[in-house]
């Protein structure tokens, strides 16, 4: 993967609210818990595109179909706790998953960045993440060592 692709990935990783960005090995199981309906351990495809929705509509507070950097970075601020700062603003976020340049993101956008989040982070192709290669993908995104 060339650099560009990588910083591509990791941009539409952080997009999307990625699932598995600022996480560390434990996170990434707790995420794998919360999202895993069926109860296998994994994430499927399916199973992480819910969790997308479900994630653009708590980001879209004025229930407007569109989530501005205000919005991202207030659910962001909600969800973070004690988690480090965040590697781009929500603006760079949005930017990069923007098709339509118009400075927030509609579902269907926010849904085609976690659908190529997850499809770069399923390195085996089986089309699950484990919390392994959740945190791998993590690490790879963000250039982050290991825990």
């Amino acid at each position: 993967m060339n650099i560009v692709s990588l910083a591509r990935h990791a941009a539409i990783a952080a997009a999307a609210g990625s699932f598995a960005l600022a996480l560390p090995a434990q996170a990434s199981e707790d995420k794998i818990r919360m999202m895993d309906a069926n109860k296998d351990g994994m994430i499927s495809a399916a199973e992480h595109t819910a969790g997308a929705r479900q994630m653009f509509e708590k980001m879209d507070a004025d229930r407007d179909g569109r989530v501005t950097s205000a919005e991202m970075d207030a659910s962001q601020g909600a969800q973070e706790g004690g988690t480090p700062a965040p590697t781009m603003s929500s603006a760079e976020k949005i930017k990069v998953i923007d098709a339509d340049n118009d400075g927030a993101i509609t579902a269907a956008e926010h849904e085609a960045g976690s659908r190529g989040m997850f499809s770069s982070m399923d390195v085996n192709g089986d089309g699950n993440l484990t919390a392994a290669e959740m945190q791998a993908g993590h690490q790879k995104m963000t250039g982050e060592q290991p825990r």
